[in-house]
């Protein structure tokens, strides 16, 4: 049997849909029907080749961020990772990533660190390694959760990226009771990061984006206040409406969200001495933005970058919708759905940096295979 998946052409070329034969799982892995797919800002990094190293995705079948059912189990797989029963047809939450285990790195336990997580991605029985398909290997080792029934699966597209990567993110960096955060980008890991900022215990919380839509839904998502990009256009203008909403010392948290280094540069003036930045937006190799060094010795400021989660995020951040599924609009974060087949028109319109796309509309795309 075949099913279909989207593969990436290259930077600027787009997908094309073509007919992959579905494998018969190894005895550690499972072959996963896709039932959503969400459009991440790393896709749309990929999409507009924001690196040159991007370019080794071309003929790969793209997207990473999923929820599915099981479809056909591994002769060794009875349970998930948490030892529960599986069983086919159970919906599913797993990685899409896959620390090797036998690192220097993964022999510490960090996992996020390990070198070759990424590269293992890459393709091994079966070229269904990407979310945009009618099916996903999980290869031996990936992790694998139950999903709670309580959940749509409109919730649960974004867990293995956007919410667990800033559940871990914020952990790392240490967010505490009274904190103040500001969040900079307010897409899918920005609106999670106000959510779980929060809860964690943030005082105030800060989102800084251009696009209304986002703002908007940001105030929904736990911030308690907003800046516009469009009305405060220059870094300088934003740095006084921090200033000035911080009691002019600034923010204990600042997470910058938005991919481009110059947002990295600019979230650092936010930051209070001794305060701590968490960098996970920039994930384009070979781009760079001036940045002076004493701002981290004088002012005792800390650097964390984050890339990826521990084990432990998943079925933690499926609990956390469990608990708060009623308090903020989950569903919410998936504005637009599309068919597979419609996969280029879908990156068209959420591409907010391109002229003429859907900005005013656009706060997550997703895919429906």
């Amino acid at each position: 049997m075949n099913g279909k998946a989207a593969v990436f052409l290259g930077p600027g070329k787009g997908y094309q849909i073509e007919e992959l034969p579905i494998p018969d799982p190894e005895p550690e892995g499972i072959v996963i029907k896709v039932t959503m797919a969400g459009v991440c800002g790393t896709d749309l990094h990929f999409w507009r080749g924001d690196s040159p190293v991007f370019v080794l995705m071309a003929n790969q079948v793209g997207g990473h961020e999923m929820v599915g059912q099981v479809y056909k189990l591994g002769a060794n797989i009875s349970t998930d990772s948490l030892g529960r029963p599986l069983k086919e047809g159970d919906r599913v939450c797993y990685s899409y990533f896959y620390p090797c285990n036998r690192c220097y790195q993964c022999n510490k336990g960090e996992f996020t660190a390990c070198p070759t997580k990424v590269i293992r991605q890459l393709p091994t029985i079966s070229r269904f390694s990407g979310a945009y398909a009618e099916y996903y290997y999980l290869k031996p080792g990936g992790w694998v959760f139950k999903v709670p029934d309580e959940l749509s699966d409109e919730v649960v597209a974004p867990v293995n990226c956007a919410l667990s990567q800033v559940t871990y993110g914020l952990s790392v960096v240490g967010v505490k009771f009274g904190d103040t955060v500001v969040v900079q980008g307010l897409g899918g890991l920005g609106l999670n990061a106000c959510a779980v900022a929060k809860e964690m215990g943030a005082e105030y919380v800060i989102g800084i984006d251009g696009i209304p839509a986002r703002l908007e839904a940001a105030k929904q998502f736990g911030a308690d206040l907003v800046i516009d990009m469009r009305e405060h256009t220059t870094p300088e203008a934003r740095f006084m409406q921090v200033l000035g909403l911080t009691g002019q010392r600034c923010a204990d948290v600042v997470a910058e969200l938005v991919g481009v280094p110059e947002a990295f540069v600019e979230g650092m003036q936010f930051v209070r001495s001794g305060g701590a930045m968490l960098e996970m937006g920039n994930i384009s190799v070979g781009n760079a933005a001036a940045f002076d060094p004493a701002q981290l010795v004088v002012g005792s400021r800390r650097i964390y970058g984050v890339g990826t989660y521990d084990p432990w995020v998943i079925p933690e951040a499926l609990d956390f919708l469990v608990r708060t599924r009623n308090k903020y609009p989950f569903d919410k974060i998936m504005s637009h759905k599309y068919k597979l087949e419609d996969i280029n028109r879908a990156f068209e319109e959420a591409e907010w940096k391109a002229a003429g796309a859907e900005k005013s509309k656009i706060t997550r795309a997703f895919i429906v295979p």
